[in-house]
């Protein structure tokens, strides 16, 4: 009952003191205004097919290389105004390159299964989160010290990609040092949502998410510690994979985990289609996507299906909109109706306390004793370590280089405890083994992705804790996948999380291939009103 009590207090208090900063980031925060209030359509048919389509029909000689990367880079320049998710281009390397695919398929002797097989992506674009290596390519994570900083090599994940063929055409935007909801930053700016542009598009991929949401990109890289991955898919009615752990690399990404963070951390796919989400993996992993059993095949009818519709109520965290209960009780239906099984509905009080697990994990020393490198550390410029209420201050007077999402993160540190709570300690340990056991290797949970349908721009200074719904599977090292489930009654994606056991990442992908089927996936926004 006290920590019942101290959750009501931490959140009013919270709630108090944001609506004070946001009054006053209301008075300072620069506004983009567009002269539309929407997406222009799509008009080239190249942009609606799949990568593992347009890569077919590459090695076909259907179509070439050039011309897809030719519609993307039009489509880009055509929304990129709009949205601002992608921050540096590659377009005239990424058009060379293309040119070399279609003369390397003209020259191929060996016929188009030896292609499929050693170059599955050939010609088929690809955009990749800023926070990742890219040659040639800033790598800044929206920190302003880091402008002038170009990778000299590809991260691992990203040079496997290119390695089976895929052509990058540029890094998109992130939010600051990858820790916030919205990306947002002084380097590159805002983000906006293409179902919305009032709207967030996510963080800390939402570049990526609103690129490929904007039908601008088909395939792109996107890392995960909170819901890095699965929240901008869920803003942007797209799909998104936050593997088991230790099969992607996480290297090459600015910042590093520290701590017990390593162990949090997931690289994986974000895309439109779901049938890219399986190949994709599968090159990203390398070696390790043989402990996945990807190509075995996956009868949905055998599975155990659970559905969880909240966390418990926890005072910290908004409750679930009623758009998306309606969303999972629907799947919950069709799964019932189409396949004959029976979802069995949970209620999981574990649950409760997913934001004090994930927070006390993170901020936990690693096993050689070593606590974790401090938000203000990160923030640093030449190893000087960031002072958050000087930068508050500095923030006010409009001079400081950090977001005000950054510096609450910096002060929030302030008032952590160094020494973990056993309850909160006792309460991960308890929900892991129900989790897993429950699971095991034919279980399947569909859970709710975020308790609110995308936010209005900075709106979730409101609400930090909220990021939690997904959060806590990190901490748990279970593989997600993020699946689309139409649009709301104001035009915007809905989603659902679909959690499996560990290893276990083909019966999450093989049940968002169902449910694309079922609820048609990702939707055009161009065909959608959104508000001015």
């Amino acid at each position: 009952m006290a920590l019942t009590r101290f959750e009501r207090f931490l959140s009013r208090l919270l709630r108090a003191v944001m609506w004070m900063l946001f009054g006053a980031f209301k008075l300072f925060a620069p506004h983009q205004r567009h002269g539309v209030s929407r997406l222009p359509p799509i008009t080239n048919p190249l942009l609606l097919l799949s990568a593992m389509q347009l890569a077919r029909k590459i090695r076909r000689k259907e179509i070439t290389s050039v011309e897809v990367v030719q519609a993307y880079i039009d489509r880009i320049q055509e929304v990129n105004p709009l949205i601002n998710a992608m921050v540096k281009d590659r377009f005239s390397a990424a058009l060379q390159e293309a040119g070399q695919v279609d003369k390397l398929i003209e020259e191929e002797t060996g016929g188009e299964d030896v292609l499929e097989d050693r170059l599955p992506l050939l010609g088929v674009p690809i955009t990749v989160k800023e926070a990742f290596a890219l040659q040639g390519m800033p790598n800044s994570t929206g920190l302003l010290s880091r402008r002038d900083l170009v990778s000299g090599a590809d991260a691992p994940s990203v040079a496997l990609l290119k390695r089976a063929g895929a052509i990058p055409l540029g890094v998109t935007n992130c939010s600051e040092l990858c820790m916030w909801l919205e990306s947002h930053n002084h380097l590159y700016g805002i983000t906006n949502n293409p179902y919305d542009f009032e709207r967030i598009a996510g963080g800390s991929s939402g570049g990526e998410g609103s690129i490929l949401g904007g039908g601008a990109s088909v395939i792109g890289v996107g890392s995960d510690i909170g819901g890095s991955i699965r929240i901008p898919c869920f803003f942007n009615g797209i799909f998104g994979h936050k593997p088991s752990l230790g099969i992607v690399s996480n290297d090459g990404q600015y910042p590093p985990t520290s701590g017990l963070q390593m162990g949090f951390l997931c690289t994986g796919p974000m895309c439109r289609y779901a049938e890219d989400l399986i190949p994709m993996l599968s090159i990203m992993g390398g070696p390790n996507a043989n402990k996945l059993s990807l190509s075995d095949e996956v009868d949905l009818k055998k599975l155990r299906f659970f559905s969880v519709p909240h966390n418990g109520g926890s005072h910290l965290v908004s409750p679930v909109d009623a758009q998306l209960l309606q969303a999972q009780k629907m799947v919950v239906k069709r799964l019932e109706a189409d396949l004959g099984v029976k979802v069995q509905e949970l209620f999981i009080p574990q649950l409760k306390y997913s934001f004090q697990i994930w927070g006390t994990m993170m901020a936990s020393p690693g096993k050689d004793g070593k606590i974790p490198t401090s938000f203000s550390e990160l923030m640093s410029k030449g190893g000087k370590k960031v002072w958050p209420v000087w930068e508050l201050f500095k923030w006010f007077l409009g001079f400081s280089s950090h977001t005000i999402a950054a510096i609450g993160l910096a002060l929030v540190e302030l008032f952590q405890s160094s020494n973990p709570s056993s309850f909160i300690i006792q309460q991960k340990e308890s929900l892991q083994q129900d989790l897993e056991k429950l699971l095991g290797t034919d279980g399947v949970l569909l859970y709710p992705s975020h308790p609110q349908i995308a936010p209005k721009h900075h709106h979730p200074v409101f609400t930090p804790f909220n990021f939690s719904y997904t959060g806590i599977f990190n901490i748990l090292g279970l593989p997600v996948t993020q699946c689309p489930l139409g649009l709301s009654v104001e035009g915007l994606p809905l989603g659902v999380q679909i959690v499996t056991g560990k290893l276990q990442d083909r019966l999450s992908l093989a049940t968002a291939l169902y449910l694309e089927k079922a609820f048609g996936g990702w939707k055009e926004p161009g065909k959608t009103t959104a508000k001015p």
